[in-house]
């Protein structure tokens, strides 16, 4: 059976889950449902639509967080509020979605307090993209949010929108902190301090390698361990590979691998050379998720809060705050090292 509260057509520039948020709460306002209605369940609006489980689940995490809806395990989902109003309306620019970012943004989301709206973009790395998407919602925000990864010429395309509207997230560099506040990671800063706050782990190692493939991954890591190279060549071998492709995993190595694919093959290839991992073998992987506190008994990772990074975005966008925060970050001891 059609949904009455749900609309998404594929004519419209909004992305697909704003679509669905946007027509629940339009539904809302035309009395269309009512605080304890069952609502459409996720596959129900997979299958209507056409749309994939993810993009749903985004629209209704983000509606749950606002406490616009509710569920109950076993039974659905159900409208929890008639409030729709928001004061401000924000553009969130992200490079991609993930577990760890999906931290960042349910954090967020969830210290806004209801106090503004918030519509998600992805440029997926692509500069083409990230200029289209800023050049087509110029103007049509009270805030922009901008996560411009790795693009040095950043402010090129930013320097349009209206500079105290503007706050950059998790990367930023010299021309940016120049215009716009920010919370962003020392990627470099992050990596050395980190390692050198594992030394007495690292010691029953003999050799350390850095997993860089270059790409998405931040240039500051690499830089972080080549500083701590420098500063430990004497105390160890170091090396920075580009790929573990037909590389062979040795005993008394440790990796430490930005990506998490890497981190993958890692766990596998020990298991295949049968070297125990957290005695024979080292790793360390970046950015925390709750599967890393389990995986081969736990991963071992240098990671910012991305929790009190969302908390922090939060108080800075409603609050007006002009200011450059560095958020932490620390190595988190498990028995992957």
């Amino acid at each position: 059976m059609p949904s009455k509260i749900f609309n998404v057509t594929t004519d419209s520039g909004t992305p697909k889950y704003k679509q669905l948020i946007l027509s629940l709460l339009q539904s809302i306002d035309k009395g269309l449902v009512n605080v304890g209605d069952r609502i459409p369940s996720i596959n129900a609006i997979c299958k209507e639509f056409g749309l994939s489980r993810d993009t749903v689940l985004v629209a209704y995490n983000e509606l749950k967080i606002r406490g616009v809806i509710s569920s109950v395990p076993g039974k659905g989902y159900y409208l929890a509020s008639t409030s729709t109003r928001f004061k401000k309306n924000i553009f969130l620019l992200f490079e991609e979605f993930n577990v760890f970012k999906e931290i960042l943004y349910n954090s967020f989301i969830e210290n806004l307090n209801d106090k503004a709206n918030v519509d998600i973009y992805f440029h997926h790395f692509n500069r083409k993209v990230f200029k289209e998407l800023i050049d087509n919602n110029n103007g049509k925000y009270t805030s922009y949010i901008i996560m411009p990864a790795k693009f040095n010429d950043a402010y090129n395309v930013l320097q349009q929108l209206p500079e105290n509207e503007v706050y950059i997230l998790d990367q930023t560099n010299a021309a940016l902190k120049k215009h716009y506040p920010a919370v962003y990671q020392n990627f470099e800063k992050d990596v050395f301090n980190a390692l050198e706050s594992g030394l007495n782990l690292l010691e029953k190692y003999k050799k350390i390698y850095f997993v860089y493939p270059g790409g998405k991954e931040p240039v500051g890591q690499l830089k972080g361990f080549k500083k701590f190279a420098t500063h430990y060549q004497d105390k160890w071998e170091l090396e920075v590979i580009e790929t573990l492709e037909s590389h062979k995993i040795k005993k008394g190595e440790v990796y430490i691998v930005p990506n998490d694919n890497d981190l993958v093959t890692l766990v596998k290839e020990a298991k295949s050379e049968k070297l125990k991992i957290g005695s024979d073998l080292g790793i360390i992987s970046y950015n925390d998720t709750p599967l890393k506190e389990v995986v081969a008994d736990g991963i071992t990772t240098i990671s910012t809060d991305f929790k009190e990074m969302g908390r922090i975005l939060a108080d800075m966008v409603i609050n007006s705050k002009n200011e450059l925060i560095e958020n932490q970050s620390r190595l988190i001891r498990r028995n992957s090292l």
